[in-house]
């Protein structure tokens, strides 16, 4: 039971890590509209809902704590977002279907539509800078484009590897009775 354990615990930490370094790295160099797809917000919220709140909370820490180390100004901004994030989607757990595509984007558009105002609000209109439909026009909706055409190809593999950790784990569980 603790291999399987800790064999999730590998390979949840192995996706976000490469999603990092892709969005630090290959997606840093793909901007459109001078914008990137935010990858560790849909590991957070796929792992949310498809794990629950706990485990997203988790993911959700650990990927702003990497964003707060990289990009942030002040330390655990960026892992409060997240970690609220991560929280917020496994709410919606008891309602997530493997088979539906429609609720998975659905929530990583809306994740992505908060982030930007929760950005927008903490670090723009607290600095007196209330050009919010600028913001609006050209990072936060861009953005969320680009992240919902980056959810296409990344959450399927996500789900992919969720789906062997399970039945990993379920064939192990069998043995036992």
């Amino acid at each position: 039971m603790k291999m399987k354990k800790a064999k999730r615990i590998v390979v949840t930490a192995v996706i976000f890590i490469v999603c990092y370094l892709l969005q630090c790295t290959v997606f840093g160099h793909l901007t459109l509209a001078s914008v990137k797809p935010n990858l560790l917000l849909i590991v957070t919220a796929s792992f949310g809902f498809m794990r629950g709140s706990r485990e997203g909370m988790f993911v959700g820490f650990f990927s702003g704590l990497l964003m707060d180390i990289q990009f942030g100004n002040v330390l655990g901004l960026y892992a409060l977002i997240y970690l609220l994030t991560g929280f917020i989607n496994g709410l919606f757990q008891h309602v997530y279907y493997d088979e539906d595509i429609k609720l998975p984007l659905a929530l990583i558009a809306g994740s992505e539509f908060l982030y930007g105002l929760v950005i927008y609000f903490l670090m723009f209109m607290l600095r007196s800078e209330f050009h919010f439909t600028y913001y609006l026009s050209h990072n936060i909706i861009p953005e969320l484009i680009y992240t919902i055409v980056a959810a296409l190809g990344i959450y399927p593999l996500i789900l992919y590897l969720n789906h062997k950790l399970e039945t990993d784990e379920k064939r192990s569980a069998s043995k036992f009775v």
